[in-house]
């Protein structure tokens, strides 16, 4: 599982840096929502976590 965790924190870095460099609304509307997407990803995978603790 970690390696899901990391694949999708070096998206998430890939798009955050893109979001920095899009002018278009329309293309930082869909960088938002993928980015969106991932925090969900990355918060039901850390739930897990802290229920075993």
């Amino acid at each position: 599982m970690t390696t899901v965790i990391r694949n999708l924190l070096a998206r998430k870095q890939k798009l955050i840096e893109q979001l920095d460099l899009t002018i278009d609304v329309e293309q930082r509307e869909k960088i938002e929502h993928q980015l969106e997407q991932i925090n969900t990803a990355l918060d039901f995978l850390d739930r897990p976590n802290r229920t075993s603790e």
